[in-house]
């Protein structure tokens, strides 16, 4: 195939001279041979262009290329600290505006409200609802409009319904603001999952998705610190007790929005702190990677849409992000609840800071579970890992009401509950090709995880207190069938390979256009599912 050499931004940049390198380990003579139409002929590219068109490419569409990996880490870290930083940020806030009303509940709003009954669960609700509507619609809208201009706006949007949410006197305008608030975040994790995307490799990916996917227990963790906070000033503005924690916190977010839009650009040509040289490997380290496809951001159509969403993976991956959400967000909402009913002689304060270290656990087994899988580069049996400890703490909460044997199980379920956010995006993320079905298969796996976050909102009932059986042995089932459904998935994945090999990848191309091959997708006979 050819001498093989190293990329590298300052050897690649000089002139049309220096081909793209290739290798053919591990790809057996037939690759070698490859002549046919689908084997891109070799290509002499420099890293100096605003974009690479083609990479090398054998009849089965497997990049052959090496690039220098001391150059890849040097890209690699410029952009988790110019990427990774905002996005954590916006999603730390986007959390704390969506749980604040838990920090809220045990600051008198439900008495202001006159919330009676089912009330504050069917605010909790209402946010799912619009959520779950808006979940797709709002990936595919980040894939049009581009993620450096939809995140910032959509952030700027649910702090201001937070702000608003101070306001509120009664039930319907709450659950209006809430309705709304729901429309506004529904794009925010699936969005941020889609645009990292762009930006790294498969095995890489994981772990950057916990790197802001970790804002949700320190959502936990600092909104709690907040809000005990905030409880200590007398007033901010007109506003007192409970309203403060909604407009302090909105007003933080809408600060973080704007300064998002300059910080936030859409992909590798558009970022203004990357040379031209940096642009051009950061793009033909993505394409690499993409079986039978040649293009990095492909144009947006139906086919490819649906191909995300009914991938087996993704939607099996989506309906154990399902499940797992309804813990999440079970221990989210209702966590302050949960402490309350554990030590009900604390003050409101001291209830707030005692849901603080449970969540620093979980916020600690969110960044170790990924970082385990980026060096692994296998996402599936970290999955199923995170499940035993879960059902050790949910077991301890239906057999004993032991107030410090309770609380220690809410860090057994903190350990593990919230690294299933990364590791199920970038799973389906992992198992798709274009950049089209990405959209919708993480779009897919989030909607679905929101169906679970609207279970959830009833899975702790105020006739179930205090101690909540019903709650936490719904929370067992879910969390059991997570291992059952994740163990079978990853039986199956082996078994479809093992098919895959054995087909002939010639005849299952045999007559069709290089465009039919590049819709196959996931369906492309090369493609091999990754676990």
């Amino acid at each position: 195939m050819g001498e093989k050499r190293a990329i590298t931004p300052e050897a690649s940049s000089s002139s049309d001279e220096k081909a793209v390198a290739h290798h053919a380990e591990g790809h057996g003579e037939n690759h070698a041979a490859a002549t046919d139409e689908y084997a891109f002929s070799t290509l002499h590219c420099t890293m100096d262009r605003a974009s690479i068109v083609l990479t090398q490419r054998d009849r089965y569409g497997n990049a052959l290329i090496h690039i220098d990996p001391e150059a890849e880490r040097r890209l690699r870290w410029k952009l988790d600290l110019m990427i990774v930083p905002t996005v954590a940020l916006l999603y730390l806030f986007c959390f704390i505006d969506r749980a604040n009303i838990g920090n809220a509940r045990i600051a008198g709003l439900e008495a202001d409200l006159n919330l009676t009954g089912y009330d504050y669960n069917g605010l909790l609700s209402v946010f799912y609802i619009s959520y779950i509507i808006f979940e797709i619609p709002s990936n595919i809208g980040c894939k049009y409009f581009g993620p450096g201009w939809f995140i910032p706006t959509i952030s700027l949007g649910f702090g201001g319904l937070s702000i608003a949410m101070a306001f509120v006197n009664n039930f319907a305008q709450a659950a209006a603001v809430r309705f709304l608030l729901g429309a506004f975040e529904a794009g925010m994790l699936p969005g941020i999952a889609y645009y990292l995307s762009r930006w790294y490799r498969r095995s890489e990916l994981t772990f950057r998705l916990g790197l802001y996917i970790v804002m949700a227990p320190m959502a936990g963790a600092f909104g709690g610190l907040l809000a005990s906070g905030i409880l200590q000033l007398e007033s901010f503005g007109s506003l007192t007790s409970w309203r403060m924690i909604f407009a302090i916190e909105g007003v933080i977010t809408c600060i973080l929005a704007l300064i998002s839009y300059v910080t936030l650009t859409d992909r590798p040509e558009t970022a203004r702190w990357l040379t031209q040289a940096e642009k051009d490997l950061a793009i033909l380290r993505i394409k690499s990677e993409r079986v039978g496809t040649t293009e990095v951001l492909d144009k947006m159509d139906v086919k490819k849409l649906m191909r995300g969403i009914l991938n087996p993976v993704t939607l099996s991956t989506s309906f154990i992000f399902l499940l797992n959400n309804i813990t999440v967000q079970g221990v989210s909402f209702f966590a302050p609840t949960i402490v309350r009913s554990i030590y009900p002689g604390k003050s409101t304060v001291m209830t707030q800071l005692l849901t603080v270290p449970p969540y620093v656990v979980g916020g600690f087994f969110t960044l170790l579970l990924p970082a385990i899988s980026w060096k692994m580069d296998r996402r599936q049996i970290i999955i199923m890992s995170c499940t035993p400890l879960v059902i050790v703490g949910f077991i301890i909460f239906l057999a004993t009401t032991n107030t410090e044997a309770r609380y220690a199980a809410i860090f057994l379920l903190s350990s593990s509950i919230f690294a299933l956010g990364p590791m199920t995006n970038s799973q389906v993320s992992a198992n798709v090709v274009s950049d089209t079905a990405r959209s919708s298969a993480i779009g897919m796996n989030v909607m679905c995880g929101n169906i679970g976050g609207l279970v959830s909102t009833w899975s702790f009932l105020p006739t179930d207190g205090p101690n909540y059986p019903i709650g936490n042995g719904l929370n067992l089932a879910a969390i059991s069938t997570i291992l059952i459904v994740a163990t079978a998935m990853l039986f199956w994945m082996k078994k479809d390979n093992k098919r895959r090999e054995a087909l002939s990848v010639e005849e299952e191309l045999a007559g069709m256009s290089r465009e039919e091959v590049q819709d196959l997708d996931w369906k492309h006979p090369a493609f091999r599912w990754k676990p």
